[in-house]
């Protein structure tokens, strides 16, 4: 387990791989931590350098006082990689994650070599329903909403055939504080890249981009996946059969397809 000291957060981290592969950053989704990423570990690691985190109030980082913005997470990611000394990335983002990488890719082009959206939108839900779960994790905890969770993360069939994936997920969740979720929820509410995609120049994000969706992703769906599809120029669409979590639920499609992708 290793931490960076940044300016307004300590961020938890893990660097594995030969440092002489190309580095890839792993983000997960609000109210995971890195462990999220484990179904990618054994096909990623033989090709690059892989770098997972906490995203600042999940897992072992701190939790500074919120509300969080997409520019906030954003700059975390920059912060790691200068106080590890790389320079350019390969970016995968899921859900939060992908929105964190939205932001990278319009912000700090320089940065990103190339990205990967998953399970994602240029605007997630509304504002009424940000503040509604808001509103219930900050009175009544993150207990009350983990059931709902679940079922938009997985798929019936898969939430009945993997019962030890599903308790490790519960677990997870239930470690999350109610403090950092909330922070980041507030994150996710107001991130809205839909007109900074539709802009001529400024703003486009330039980087080789591979997006994916769970077809049937009830929070981010194959609509808003073809949306980023379209916004984006020369990027790769993919559907996998899984709900929101389909780095979980479809492992070996979606590593199939982070590995076509990347050329390996």
């Amino acid at each position: 387990m290793a931490f960076a000291e940044l300016d307004s957060v300590r961020i938890r981290y893990e660097l594995t791989g030969d440092p002489a592969l190309p580095p890839v950053v792993l983000s997960h989704s609000l109210g995971a931590d890195l462990t999220m990423w484990e179904p990618q570990l054994r096909e990623l690691t033989p090709h690059f350098r892989l770098l997972r985190y906490d995203t600042r109030g999940h897992g072992q980082s701190s939790i500074p006082d919120g509300p969080y913005t997409a520019a906030t997470l954003g700059q975390d990611v920059l912060g790691l990689l200068d106080a590890l000394n790389i320079q350019e990335t390969i970016f995968c983002g899921l859900s939060m994650g992908g929105v964190i990488g939205q932001w990278l890719g319009i912000h700090a082009p320089d940065r990103i070599e190339k990205l990967i959206l998953a399970d994602t939108a240029a605007k997630i839900g509304t504002a009424e329903t940000w503040n509604a779960r808001i509103e219930t994790v900050q009175q009544e905890g993150l207990d009350t909403i983990i059931p709902g969770t679940l079922e938009r993360w997985f798929t019936a069939p898969f939430r009945a055939e993997q019962p030890e994936i599903i308790a490790r997920t519960t677990a997870v969740l239930h470690a999350t504080s109610s403090q950092g979720y909330a922070a980041c929820c507030a994150a996710i509410r107001d991130a809205d890249f839909r007109d900074e995609f539709q802009q001529n120049s400024v703003g486009k994000i330039k980087a080789p981009t591979l997006i994916i969706v769970g077809q049937q992703d009830p929070v981010t769906t194959t609509a808003d996946g073809k949306f980023l599809a379209n916004a984006i120029a020369g990027s790769t669409y993919v559907e996998l059969a899984a709900a929101h979590l389909s780095n979980v639920e479809a492992a070996d499609a979606f590593n199939a397809a982070l590995l076509s992708f990347l050329g390996v």
